[in-house]
């Protein structure tokens, strides 16, 4: 399914609610310290003590690079790495061995420390694509003991123990001060690029992908490829700031990229601020420097050292930026009163999407086709027969609703239907192609979007960015787009006024609330607008009223009617048989796995299977 194509001069930022325009003193601010770096060499004394300086300068520099790469991959993604250092080594090894080893120009070994990295980088990805927390942690260990010991015992390559000396500078800058400034406009070209991923496409399926990964995947985001992006952007930025080092040094060994110094990056990413480019530059530095402060306390200033860093870790779980954002938040943020964040939801009527509407699409045709085909579906579960052999299909444009006691198997259907399970046996039809098995971002990239039972939002994100993500696959901005600029400030407002317009669509327009503060109602529309952001033909609806109260529950059934409207079909699991008979058009009825029923409403109730095994005599005659 293709999305509409966006008009020319739509979207402007005036009409963009959600749109928060960069505060002043942000930018000021940012000019105030960029002027500052570029003048502090003028600070620092003469002498030997200077160049000592000036040597502690670079290095705290070359290491914002490495910070600002886990930044990328655990801060963004949430891929916990103790690696860096490994990707740092290879970046200065590569530069180092190709000119101060073999000779060759310059240019040769630059290009082989942005490669190997990256090479790298995309291999630990692979090979660690289904590992998470405390497993992934391990891998990325294994794999910096691995470089580590190749660096040392690789004579012929890397000179081994010994090191390599005499490694030059770019276009011969031997001045220090030269040095340093061009060190300083490569990182912040890096910070810039890093800060347009954050506000990207991109940025906010590796956010997703940190939240809840199997969210993200129904929401769009491809997981293997987002894996690769944050693996590969963190070894790139390692492998950058390893080349600059050993440039600045002249001189580097395999000691220099130890593990101990990938567990020193992530400390200063912890202690700044993981998720935040600011709080990475701040912890580098200040876990840089801390070392030279305390050398006054001479042999205690190790213990001071480490005992700060425990004390970083626990009481300022969200680093120093995290900090100062909150009280920020404390301070000048006008919050909305709780008692309307908090408020039951209501629907409003008269609201449409124009991106989605296809009533007319619909009127148009003389007998409903049908959308969705399903045949012979089993899934089990070792000798547990959770879905066994059914079949069923839906028209185009109805609300086919699945019931059934717990326990029956609706939403192991619904897993299936959208690629989170595998199916046992059994074809699956969506609009004619084969789609058994597929993986779930190829379902909503094809056009069938789900909710879940237990919502799954992503909690530490927006309202706006929960939404907005849900356009991730209707988009198209890479990484060379985002790095340039190039078309993608019109792509962005055209995802923003969609999510904007699926909230009020929900009658929820609580853009910046983070969605862990929300009531369960809201939470539960929340997750419909991102449903919808997808621009599906076809909804997967699972028991989206449980939780509700009565008064909720009203309002959600004229939202599917609406949804239903703009020709929306709908195959919604439902508990509540008030709310079923309000909205169903056909009714497939399952027990034990197996289909009992289908049929209108009308002839499921009047079904004696169905009254035995389901609703009950007195349901069934209240219902009828």
């Amino acid at each position: 399914m293709q999305a509409k194509p966006a008009e020319s001069g739509h979207y402007n930022e005036t009409k963009l609610k959600s749109l928060k325009p960069v505060h002043p003193a942000l930018i000021v601010g940012g000019a105030i310290l960029i002027v500052l770096a570029v003048c502090i060499p003028f600070l620092l004394p003469g002498g030997r003590l200077g160049n000592y300086y000036m040597t502690e300068l670079l290095r705290t520099v070359v290491f914002c690079f490495a910070t600002l790469g886990l930044t990328v991959g655990m801060g963004y993604a949430g891929q916990i790495s103790l690696a860096q250092a490994a990707f740092f080594g290879l970046g200065a090894y590569s530069l180092a061995s190709t000119t101060a080893l073999f000779g060759l120009p310059y240019w040769v070994g630059l290009t082989a420390a942005l490669v190997v990295p990256i090479v790298m980088g995309v291999f630990l990805g692979a090979i660690s694509l289904r590992l998470v927390t405390h497993y992934l942690a391990l891998v990325t260990i294994g794999f910096q003991i691995i470089v580590q010991l190749v660096l040392h015992n690789s004579k012929a390559l890397t000179g081994g123990a010994d090191g390599l000396s005499r490694i030059p500078r770019p276009f011969g800058l031997e001045n220090p001060t030269y040095f340093y400034w061009l060190c300083l406009v490569v990182l912040l070209v890096c910070i810039l690029f890093v800060f347009r991923l954050k506000h990207s496409r991109l940025g906010r399926a590796l956010f997703a992908l940190r939240e809840d990964e199997l969210a993200a995947s129904a929401a769009g985001v491809d997981l293997f490829k987002m894996k690769m992006l944050a693996f590969s952007i963190c070894s790139t930025l390692g492998g950058i700031g390893g080349f600059l080092y050993a440039s600045a040094t002249g001189y580097i060994s395999p000691d220099v990229f130890s593990f101990e110094q990938s567990v020193s990056f992530f400390a200063m990413l912890i202690t700044g601020g993981s998720d935040s480019i600011i709080g990475a530059v701040v912890g580098t530095v200040l876990l840089t420097w801390l070392p030279e402060w305390l050398r006054a306390f001479k042999e205690y200033y190790l213990a001071i050292y480490g005992g700060l860093i425990i004390v970083f870790l626990i009481f300022l779980p969200n680093g120093i930026w995290g900090l100062m954002g909150s009280l920020y938040d404390m301070i000048f943020k006008k919050k909305a009163a709780s008692e309307e964040n908090t408020a039951g939801i209501k629907f409003i009527e008269g609201k449409t999407l124009t991106y989605l509407n296809r009533a007319g699409e619909l009127a148009r045709r003389q007998e409903q086709e049908v959308i969705f085909q399903v045949s012979g579906l089993k899934k089990h579960f070792g000798g547990v027969k959770a879905v066994d052999g059914i079949d069923f299909h839906v028209k185009k444009g109805d609300i086919h609703v699945l019931i059934g006691p717990n326990g029956s198997g609706k939403t192991t259907v619904i897993n299936v239907l959208s690629g989170i399970y595998s199916a046992t046996a059994g074809q699956i039809a969506y609009r004619g192609s084969e789609i058994t098995n597929l993986k779930p971002h190829l379902i909503v990239g094809m056009g069938a979007a789900r909710t879940f039972q237990n919502i799954r939002l992503f909690p530490e994100l927006s309202v706006i960015d929960n939404v907005m993500i849900g356009q991730h696959v209707r988009s198209k901005a890479n990484l060379l787009n985002i790095l340039f600029n190039f078309k993608v400030r019109e792509e962005e407002r055209q995802i923003r006024a969609r999510a904007e317009e699926a909230l009020a669509f929900v009658g929820f327009e609580y853009f910046f609330e983070k969605v862990k503060n929300l009531s369960y109602g809201q939470q539960r529309m929340v997750e419909i607008a991102r449903a919808l952001a997808t621009e599906p033909e076809l909804l997967f609806l699972d028991e989206p009223a449980a939780g509700m109260n009565p008064e909720e529950t009203q309002e959600l059934v004229k939202l599917l009617k609406r949804m239903n409207e703009l020709g929306i079909t709908i195959l919604l699991i439902e508990h509540d048989m008030h709310l079923v008979t309000e909205v169903a058009d056909y009714i497939t009825v399952l027990d034990f796995g197996k289909k009992i029923s289908e049929g209108t409403v009308g002839q499921v109730l009047s079904d004696p299977e169905v009254i035995r095994a389901y609703l009950g005599e007195e349901l069934a005659r209240a219902e009828a």
